[in-house]
């Protein structure tokens, strides 16, 4: 029985083999892999893509958040306010510039930040705020001009987490040009994903993107010669190369994406799942289809049985986890939406490659279990 995977990277590759491949040998044959035209046409093009002035190449996601965080001077001792039910990268970050996390709760449609929360957690922690992280999670844009407002009303930066958003919109812009600054992730399940690692800091603050640039490689300006305090965080002209193939076809990826959850949707409309809503204003990009259930643990274990793969995205709430637990702030001391939606969410398959016949199977094992569990 072949495997139906919950995403597979490997698909991708396949579906633009020949184009990668093409590239692949062109950059090898240039002799320059380190910083060379392929990254810098890719930040030319992926910042065109976006809309957005500055696009610029780093080695990964959380080096992403890393630089965007000390482009905006956060550092030792400042708070930035992030939600627990996001990869841990985010939170990881945070703390590799010194700074503190402090977590609020999701809204429990979107399972995104809450602005709510966001603005009573900057005002019980005066002056410590520095930054809000706010995670475009399942590729759902979070709620950017509420928290826009916060930002500026509070004088504090906004940053955007689009590891799992890339092409999504918000009120018809696209995300990672709403806030100070962004950061994406091309980790190969992503949306538009790498053969490897690789991430990208944008902004449209060209002061920002040029201390981004400064940052990413030792300081320098000058080779050699370093101006600031900076690191190795580079995106390899190889990886750009590729990223710069399958960005071509990623608007047409994200439509399928959005067809194939538009398939789910109808074939579980009348079973006990709650199933991903989407806000009117939002073109949602469907990194994956997560559903909410309360067995959902036997509903993975059916599916499994079936050669139907499936993940949990994310089984424990990082303030739970035992790296963070008792030891990061944690608005109210407990974040029930996310405590509940941690417990409940489901990843079912959902990459470009997937047909309509199997998204019909799929679904029609998930009704098939859940009738059983009811019987």
């Amino acid at each position: 029985m072949t495997m139906i995977l919950q995403s597979d990277p490997k698909a991708s590759y396949l579906a633009h083999q020949a184009a990668i491949d093409a590239a692949l040998q062109e950059t090898l044959a240039s002799g320059w892999y380190i910083l060379g035209q392929q990254v810098q046409t890719f930040e030319q093009e992926f910042a065109a893509y976006l809309g957005a002035a500055n696009c610029i190449g780093v080695a990964n996601g959380t080096d992403a958040l890393v630089l965007a965080l000390r482009a905006c001077n956060v550092g030792a001792g400042d708070w930035v306010i992030t939600v627990a039910h996001t990869a841990v990268a985010t939170v990881a970050a945070i703390e590799l510039t010194g700074a503190i996390p402090l977590l609020v709760d999701i809204d429990p449609v979107t399972f995104t930040i809450d602005p709510v929360q966001t603005e009573e957690a900057i005002r019980l922690h005066a002056g410590k705020v520095k930054a809000i992280i706010a995670v475009h999670l399942y590729g759902h844009p979070a709620a950017m001009t509420t928290l826009l407002e916060i930002a500026q009303r509070y004088d504090i930066k906004l940053i955007e987490d689009c590891a799992q958003a890339h092409g999504a919109q918000f009120q018809n812009r696209a995300v990672g040009g709403w806030a100070d600054i962004a950061a994406f992730s091309f980790y190969p399940t992503k949306n538009l994903g790498a053969l490897g690692d690789g991430g990208a800091v944008v902004t449209n603050d060209a002061a920002l993107a040029e201390r981004v640039r400064l940052l990413r490689e030792y300081g320098w300006r000058e080779r050699y010669i370093s101006e600031i305090t900076g690191m190795n965080s580079r995106l390899d002209e190889l990886q750009a190369a590729v990223l710069r193939v399958k960005l071509r076809a990623l608007a047409e990826e994200n439509a399928r994406r959005r067809h194939l959850a538009s398939l789910y949707d109808a074939a579980l409309a009348n079973t006990s799942l709650v199933l991903p809503q989407t806000w009117p204003d939002v073109l949602h990009v469907f990194h994956q289809y997560v559903v909410r259930c309360e067995r959902r643990d036997e509903l993975r274990a059916a599916l499994r049985q079936q050669g139907i793969g499936s993940l949990v995205h994310y089984p424990v709430a990082i303030h739970q986890q035992p790296a963070y637990r008792n030891r990061i702030p944690v608005y109210r001391d407990s974040l029930p939406n996310t405590e509940v939606v941690a417990s409940q969410v489901l990843s079912l398959p959902m990459y470009p490659q997937l047909t309509d016949e199997q998204i019909a199977m799929i679904a029609d094992v998930v009704q098939r279990s859940l009738q059983d569990f009811a019987d």
